[in-house]
């Protein structure tokens, strides 16, 4: 296997995320990873979903692990604070009564489809939470899909699944919608692990 690297999504990074995307048809039909950031700054077409992600990004306001085979970009993942990816499937059972918002939210995966069921969406979101520690750690939430051991379209995987996220170090909260699970960890800031 080779070694993987991991980059934040950044302005000198939005390129190799570009080209990833862009051999996928922009992700989806066109998503270009922004169907999770705000509705009303989306415009919601092919071109103008890739360019609002480049503003994102130029302004801060999106964030992934992208995995790298040497220069080239295989994975991503997906995070954010809440305020940052609002738009959550099945939002009314996540944020139900009681409910406390977490630091970071983690919404997508998409891998290559030359790397798919190698573990590489494991390295994203490793990439993901290391970058989460640098940045100071808190509550992380995510909403994978519980197969419950049944194989399922790698297409369908764009939350992760349940599996992953235990891998992980996630606990599981409770179902949400059909098929899918809200799970919750606490990554510490990479200072206080050094101190360990």
């Amino acid at each position: 296997m080779s070694e993987y690297t991991i980059e934040s999504l950044t302005p000198d990074t939005f390129e190799s995320f570009a080209a990833l995307g862009g051999k996928h048809n922009g992700v989806w039909g066109g998503c270009w990873c922004t169907w999770f950031h705000p509705n009303d700054e989306r415009p919601g077409t092919f071109d103008g979903n890739r360019e609002f992600k480049r503003r994102l990004v130029a302004e801060r306001r999106a964030h992934a692990a992208l995995v790298f085979d040497g220069n080239t970009c295989v994975a991503w993942c997906q995070y954010g604070p809440a305020t940052e990816l609002p738009r959550i499937y099945h939002r009314k059972d996540v944020e139900a009564e009681g409910y406390a918002p977490p630091d970071y939210r983690i919404t997508c995966f998409f891998v290559d489809r030359d790397y798919r069921r190698r573990g590489v969406a494991a390295v994203a979101l490793r990439g993901a939470l290391d970058l989460i520690a640098e940045s100071g750690g808190g509550f992380v939430e995510a909403y994978p899909q519980d197969t419950q051991g049944k194989k399922t379209s790698a297409s369908f995987l764009y939350n992760g699944t349940r599996h992953l996220f235990e891998e992980a170090g996630f606990e599981y909260e409770r179902s949400i919608g059909k098929n899918h699970c809200l799970m919750r960890t606490e990554i510490a800031a990479t200072a206080d692990l050094a101190r360990r």
